[in-house]
């Protein structure tokens, strides 16, 4: 398989989903500057999403630049059996902040916005999650990254404390 091939297919493996085009000006000496800004999330569903965001003339190059963009922001995300997050994490962007539980199995995603977004795309199926301090669907999805970022497997942990695994277990 050649180079090209390979890209090509991990392209279209990833989905993507546009939370949010704006129409903005910016006032120039000859008046007022049209473009647009769009927020596109991109995920494979199986552990991998990014955020971005692109700004151009008109929104069909504003997407492709938000795609391009997220592309260079993915993260891998840990998951558990049940599809669901290992632990309990805060994230925060700007002023959003984000409260993410792991779930049984059988909730679903319990979220809302763009923080719903990000999680169906990563992959992530019994979950609750709760937004808190801002509704801007940006902050909000880059606070949900954060949160997913710093999450941690127990056997990263152990690695990390240079403990073992059978450690955490024992009384």
């Amino acid at each position: 398989m050649s180079n090209s091939n390979k890209s090509k297919e991990k392209e279209t493996e990833l989905e993507r989903k546009v939370v949010q085009i704006r129409r903005v000006t910016k006032v120039v000496k000859g008046g007022k500057k049209l473009s647009f800004r769009a927020v596109v999330i991109i995920g494979n569903e199986k552990g991998q999403v990014g955020v971005g965001v692109g700004k151009a003339g008109d929104v069909m190059g504003a997407v492709k630049k938000a795609v391009a963009d997220a592309k260079k922001h993915l993260v891998n995300i840990p998951l558990t059996k049940s599809n669901s997050v290992p632990h309990v994490i805060n994230g925060r962007a700007g002023a959003a902040k984000i409260i993410i539980r792991p779930s049984a199995p059988g909730t679903g995603v319990i979220a809302g916005g763009s923080v719903r977004t990000v999680l169906e795309l990563a992959g992530v199926q019994n979950i609750l999650a709760k937004q808190l301090g801002s509704n801007n669907p940006l902050n909000n999805a880059r606070a949900t990254i954060d949160a997913l970022q710093n999450l941690k497997t127990l056997s990263s942990a152990a690695r990390d404390r240079d403990l073992s695994v059978d450690h955490f277990f024992s009384k």
